[in-house]
């Protein structure tokens, strides 16, 4: 399965794996352990996580005690995204790689643009720049190797740019066959950010298409592994979550080619989740 150790090159020369494994609504404690210490058993070497996932430190000790060479494991947290203030980030930086128990950091995220409990409703321009201007101190610092956002639109991620000394290297969107963000991927990859995707089966949402299920069949394979296998071959990165082995492989199983004609039918395909959309989706 060499899709698990295939990377990207970030805008800053970074190399991330072209999977990434997600940990987003799995609970803390011996799941959250057993999940990711599964996943690097199966082969994957990439991490994401974030604070308010609140199972970094599940998180942390599995990458700790799996007998993998740090430097061989991408790891992925999210500062808050009700932090909109300069002197917060480092604060809650540090209790993140206290979390994780790790001395360095592949990247931190800006959560979202706004704090989750006004999602969507409000511009934080100011706030952002103010806290994107720390950011970067943790970057120069050499405790993270690269910096970006996540649920940024491209209003939000122009702010950004119109303004860094260090250009986001990521922008972490919901992103699946149904719901792809034009406007937001665009934007973000003409400005050499790469589009990581959380949610690629649209939360299970995915999974009940008979349209989907029809076309994976063709392939010889499963609706997820078709649904992530779109990711890739848009030139996105997909962060699958699973809790079970043998789903954690499948989904890692994706060495196959999608048609031409079959990407066109996905990129033209309707949400199958439509009640499920982050708001900054665009």
């Amino acid at each position: 399965m060499t899709i698990l150790t295939d990377t990207y090159i970030l805008n800053n020369g970074v190399e991330i794996p072209k999977i990434g494994f997600g940990t987003w609504q799995i609970p803390d404690g011996q799941v959250a352990y057993d999940s990711v210490r599964m996943a690097l058993d199966a082969g994957y070497r990439h991490v994401d996580t974030a604070y308010v996932y609140g199972n970094e430190r599940s998180v942390g000790r599995a990458i700790r005690e799996s007998g993998i060479n740090r430097d061989e494991i991408f790891v992925t947290s999210k500062l808050p995204a009700e932090v909109k203030e300069a002197d917060g980030v480092l604060p809650h930086f540090e209790e993140t790689m206290e979390n994780l128990g790790l001395d360095t950091l592949d990247l931190y995220l800006i959560h979202a643009p706004w704090p989750w409990s006004h999602a969507g409703t409000m511009r934080m321009d100011e706030e952002n720049l103010a806290v994107w201007g720390e950011m970067e101190k943790i970057y120069r610092s050499g405790l993270v190797r690269a910096i970006g956002v996540s649920n940024f639109d491209d209003h939000d991620l122009k702010n950004i740019l119109d303004h860094c000394k260090v250009t986001p290297a990521v922008n972490q969107i919901q992103y699946y066959v149904g719901a792809t963000e034009p406007r937001n991927r665009t934007f973000a990859q003409s400005h050499g950010l790469l589009i990581e995707a959380y949610s690629p089966l649209a939360t299970g949402g995915l999974l009940g298409s008979p349209e989907l299920r029809s076309m994976a069949e063709k392939y010889g394979v499963s609706t997820a592994q078709l649904a992530i296998r779109f990711c890739l071959q848009n030139g996105v990165l997909p962060l699958p979550k699973a809790t079970h082995r043998d789903h954690i492989e499948a989904n890692a199983d994706v060495d196959f080619t999608i048609s031409d004609a079959d990407m066109a039918t996905l990129n033209a395909f309707a949400d199958p989740n439509p009640d499920n959309h982050n708001p900054s989706q665009r």
